[in-house]
């Protein structure tokens, strides 16, 4: 494991562990299956959407991945108001590779990834398919490339989606500092950032921490009985109002951090919303701003998960890219 990498303490062990009702085997399994095929039938289905301009991928887009959550067993609530306008770069928190899916059931884009991601059964698939962008965490001098692809995407109207905490959190404590690095893209592109806000109810099966196996993760949440999934997108910050990337992660780091705890109101709410929630949130407390008096080229592009070498995401420490390949401590 690289010591430079972003990391969180927690493990499979204890952040999922839960006690919410089974779903039984023979529904776990008939919700995989169904969770597969459905992934299955939209990349089949793919290609006939390629005419199409980007409002209508967008849309179906959105149909496809509420689906797959749904084949799933997980019920989602959506909070606020998420308008398919220009380009804008989307920040979330990290808690699980089922945020991929929910994320693009709300806001669609290409997202950032760690290239294993595309190696993933069955996710794999869905990431590549939608444009993502893989980037090699072993590659430091690969970042800054990465980052003008993301500008260059993000000039051309595209709608970008960034983890930036360089790993994931299980949500019961807190989380991770938001990584600089990718932000340096919206400023590059202007274009404003529309922070996200993501809950699991209850946290323990959605968890994708330290090194849980995949295929165990992907059991534990369709084995739950009633997994409820909340994602509230919260107010943009304008492109201009912070003019470095180290601030701007603060502020939308800021944005991110859990509000105080509330209930998921029952299954009714939102009439945009396809799935809905009829199970409490459990949110932990707010945690604290990034420390200060880094150095200023150390920043960190994430869409990782808490593996600090085989994570969900990708995770690495930017520098110039003329400078060392050896990663700054962050």
């Amino acid at each position: 494991m690289n010591p430079w990498l972003p990391t969180s303490p927690c493990t499979p062990h204890h952040c999922a562990r839960h006690h919410a009702p089974a779903a039984g085997r023979a529904r776990t399994v008939a919700r995989l299956v169904t969770g597969a095929v459905t992934v299955l039938a939209g990349l089949l289905c793919a290609p006939l959407t390629l005419p199409l301009g980007r409002p209508a991928r967008r849309c179906l887009t959105r149909l496809w991945c509420r689906a797959v959550i749904r084949a799933f067993g997980v019920r989602l609530r959506v909070r606020g108001t998420a308008t398919d306008g220009g380009a804008q770069l989307v920040v979330a928190n990290h808690v699980s590779w089922l945020d991929i899916p929910l994320v693009a059931a709300v806001l669609p884009g290409r997202m950032l990834a760690k290239s294993d991601v595309r190696h993933w059964p069955v996710l794999g698939p869905l990431a590549a398919r939608g444009g993502t962008f893989f980037l090699d965490r072993d590659r430091l001098r690969a970042l800054p490339g990465t980052v003008r692809d993301l500008a260059a995407a993000l000039r051309g109207g595209a709608r970008v989606i960034v983890f930036p905490e360089g790993s994931t959190w299980c949500g019961r404590a807190g989380g991770g500092r938001f990584r600089p690095a990718v932000f340096q893209a919206a400023l590059d592109a202007g274009v404003p950032v529309r922070p996200v806000r993501i809950r699991y109810e209850p946290a323990g099966p959605a968890a994708f921490v330290g090194d849980d196996p995949l295929l165990a993760s992907l059991w534990r949440v369709a084995a739950v009985r009633d997994l409820a999934a909340e994602i509230q997108v919260l107010p943009p910050v304008p492109a201009g109002r912070h003019t470095d990337r180290r601030s701007l992660a603060r502020a939308v780091e800021h944005a991110v951090a859990p509000a105080p705890a509330h209930v998921l109101a029952p299954a009714h709410v939102q009439a945009h919303a396809s799935v809905h929630v009829h199970a409490s949130v459990h949110v932990p407390a707010p945690r604290g701003a990034a420390a200060p008096g880094r150095p200023a080229h150390t920043a960190v592009a994430s869409d990782s998960a808490n593996r600090p070498s085989p994570s969900v995401h990708q995770c690495a420490s930017s520098i110039p890219a003329a400078a060392s390949s050896r990663r700054t401590p962050s």
